[in-house]
């Protein structure tokens, strides 16, 4: 009787403990699918907040600029899910075989990189702005967090070599997002020989590191478990949008670029935390500059500083083109 009662016991301990398990994998699935949807399906975000540009703010030239600025709508198809994407050309006031391929942030678009494109055609730049996937008038359900679209941008790339001649010169720069997909693209060994540099400005070291971080700010989770909540999101988003949060990674990529880079990021950067820019900085093996703006947060380097932001991206180009 006494065997029958431990069999019996045992089996019911074993049946609970089957049910807790199922129940804890089934919340953390349920959790899995909540951060993919906050994180990589394209929406509005409640913690990103819209921000209009005064007439005082060093943006307004720019934005101003780009609204009424003669531009030319381009498409392609993407490299991966025949998605179709589309970006502005802008063609420089004089002709000019050199031409800046712009990549925008995290829920951005083509028209916000308004101020940044003004920049480079005050310089004498064609400039090719395109919406990422799933991003203004650009198809895709999801947010690729740079890493298929790396191929997307160097075949935004090819394409300005074919309207404007193989003697072209580019240089890739992008902000936030755009930041990690610059550094992204630069470990590509497909990126054309007529790309000369890079600049990013607050790219993150990969896309897992930036959504560990991301959950720990906005649900103030002191330590947020890694294990196994974001392997269960790459694993979601590996199976609906065919890649990994892990193998998204700017400092992987950044590690095989040989051609020059300038690194560009806000002392006061709380989003991409300013930390993030010295392990890419240090991995590049190309010919390198880092600005630190004083003060500045996330993606606010050229407000905060506009004269040194475009004397760095000046100086640097400088070296690079004739």
């Amino acid at each position: 009787m006494e065997w029958f009662d431990l069999g019996k016991k045992i089996k019911i301990f074993l049946t609970t403990l089957g049910i807790f398990f199922f129940l804890l994998c089934f919340g953390f699935l349920g959790a899995g699918l909540y951060f993919y949807h906050v994180a990589v399906v394209p929406g509005k975000k409640n913690f990103l907040k819209d921000k209009k540009i005064s007439k005082s703010s060093p943006l307004y030239p720019g934005d101003q600029w780009y609204k009424s600025a003669k531009k030319y709508r381009w498409t392609q198809m993407s490299t991966t899910d025949h998605l179709k994407l589309v970006a502005n050309y802008l063609p420089a006031d004089k002709p000019t075989k050199k031409t800046v391929v712009i990549a925008h942030g995290y829920m951005g678009n083509k028209e916000l990189m308004a101020p940044y494109a003004y920049i480079f055609h005050q310089m004498g730049y064609n400039v090719l702005t395109p919406d990422s996937r799933g991003h203004g008038q650009s198809q895709g359900n999801y947010v690729g967090y740079g890493w298929p679209d790396r191929m997307d941008y160097i075949k935004w790339m090819r394409r300005i070599i074919e309207e404007n001649g193989k003697d072209s010169q580019l240089i890739m720069f992008g902000v936030s997002m755009g930041g990690a997909t610059t550094m992204m693209v630069s470990g590509e060994k497909s990126v054309p020989s007529q790309l000369k540099a890079y600049i990013e400005d607050c790219g993150y070291t990969s896309a897992s590191d930036e959504i560990n971080h991301e959950a720990k700010q906005l649900y103030h989770l002191s330590d947020f478990p890694r294990w196994p909540l974001v392997p269960i999101l790459s694993g979601i988003t590996h199976i609906r949008a065919g890649y990994s949060l892990y193998t998204a990674s700017a400092l992987k990529q950044v590690k095989k670029n040989h051609k020059p880079m300038l690194f560009i990021h806000g002392s006061k950067d709380n989003f991409v935390p300013t930390r993030m820019v010295y392990p890419v900085y240090n991995a590049t093996k190309g010919p390198k500059k880092l600005l630190l703006v004083k003060n500045a947060p996330h993606a606010a380097s050229y407000q905060t500083n506009p004269e040194l932001y475009v004397k760095t991206i000046k100086s640097f180009l400088d070296r690079y083109f004739n």
